[in-house]
């Protein structure tokens, strides 16, 4: 089982699998590019993107297959996953880099929603690793965001060689396993990687692949050279980014595990250690407890029973556990008592419990979630809400065009 470290960012560059070449200095050998996800709600946009970038290969007269993480399988929803397609030059070189677990270097890393450029960990638990743990010297990492190079290198782990980072300007389409979002974000991002590493494919390539398909019309070109314009490229030295503390999981061995099945039980009132599913979150609620009438409607409909109930009859939040859902927010019937935040505006604060700082301060506590929210503020509708990542005040909850007309969705 592999665990992380198996890439070349543990040897010295002389001593890199790749012969201490860079990713874009290896021309004619096979070539990996993932695209890690959300389960369930990216699935299908994963699964075009590879389909893609192997027709692109082709193209060249390359060959290519792609493939999905095996422990991703079955996926849930919201949790990271990854698919990956390989392309190279000729079938036995393809057939040694398809014979591996997963690619162990990675050309190009996309990550397609930019919450998860702090760290990943698929339900499989690997623990928490980096979105760039496999990113091979000289690779690039594509994040679809709004946010800038500065902000994304405060969670994203530096390297010990230089690196690319490539941002695509946008928000994380989401959709649903049965139901895509066809909202042109497929090709923007071809388009993207076209731009940034076009020994991968070039924009003719992916362009010629696009207008072979009698289904694909102008409006897809028209995104594919949205993406191949806009994307930002920043050349990221070594040893810059957020410090790396991933350690890796060290799974037994058979000589190792206890004998039949043993599932230790959790004692009630306490919650597993083994399982804290915060990275499945996108975004979080963020409570006014001032406002708050006890009515504990959030602490009976949260699925994840991350909230407490204090002496005072309040409901803090145990971010460890919490996966985001918005459910809390929904139920809630105090207008603003429970307010969705990106989650990215909290790398300092981590899964931290707020509720200390509401009992010592209550005036630093209410200034603080007032900052959060004006930073960050999603607009959250229903259960589910289609446009997740439209900011407060910014009208696009309420503005987001029909999604049946295209020529709107790709103006």
């Amino acid at each position: 089982m592999t665990t992380g470290r198996e890439a070349g960012d543990t040897l010295p560059a002389d001593q890199d699998t790749q012969q201490g070449r860079t990713s874009t200095e290896v021309r004619e050998e096979a070539k990996s590019v993932e695209f890690t996800y959300r389960g369930i709600f990216q699935k299908t946009l994963a699964a075009n993107l590879c389909k893609h970038v192997v027709m692109a290969a082709r193209k060249r007269d390359w060959l290519g297959s792609t493939i999905q993480r095996y422990s991703d399988s079955p996926e849930r929803n919201g949790i990271p996953a990854k698919q990956f397609a390989v392309i190279a030059p000729d079938t036995e070189t393809l057939e040694g880099h398809m014979a591996k677990y997963e690619p162990n270097e990675l050309d190009v890393i996309t990550c397609l929603d930019d919450t998860m450029a702090d760290g990943i960990e698929s339900w499989a638990w690997y623990g928490r690793q980096p979105i760039n743990v496999r990113l091979r010297r000289g690779g690039t990492l594509l994040v679809i965001s709004n946010r800038s190079k500065e902000e994304l290198l405060r969670v994203i782990p530096q390297k010990p060689w230089d690196w690319t980072l490539a941002i695509l300007p946008g928000t994380p389409s989401l959709a649903g396993l049965w139901v895509y979002r066809d909202d042109g974000t497929d090709m923007r991002v071809l388009g993207a990687i076209a731009s940034a590493r076009p020994d991968i494919f070039e924009m003719s390539e992916i362009e010629s692949v696009i207008r072979d398909d009698d289904a694909l019309g102008d409006d897809y070109i028209a995104a594919l050279k949205s993406g191949h314009d806009e994307v930002q490229t920043h050349e990221i030295a070594a040893g810059a980014g957020a410090e790396d503390t991933y350690e890796p999981v060290k799974l037994p061995g058979y000589k190792e595990m206890r004998e039949a099945i043993i599932v230790p039980a959790v004692k009630v009132g306490e919650k597993n250690p083994n399982y804290r599913s915060s990275s499945d979150r996108t975004m979080r609620p963020v409570v006014n407890f001032d406002t708050c009438i006890k009515c504990r409607q959030c602490w009976i409909d949260c699925p994840d029973e991350c909230f407490d109930i204090t002496d005072e009859e309040l409901h803090p939040i145990n971010y460890n556990y919490c996966t985001g859902c918005g459910i809390c927010a929904q139920v809630c019937p105090v207008e603003d008592c429970i307010v969705m935040v990106n989650d990215l505006e909290f790398v300092e604060e981590g899964d931290k419990d707020m509720f200390p700082l509401y009992k010592e301060d209550r005036d630093s506590y209410q200034e603080w979630r007032e900052e959060k929210i004006e930073k960050g503020r999603i607009q959250h509708h229903d259960y589910f809400n289609a446009d997740t990542w439209a900011w407060a005040g910014s009208g696009q909850a309420e503005n987001t065009p029909d999604r049946n007309d295209r020529t709107a969705r790709n103006s």
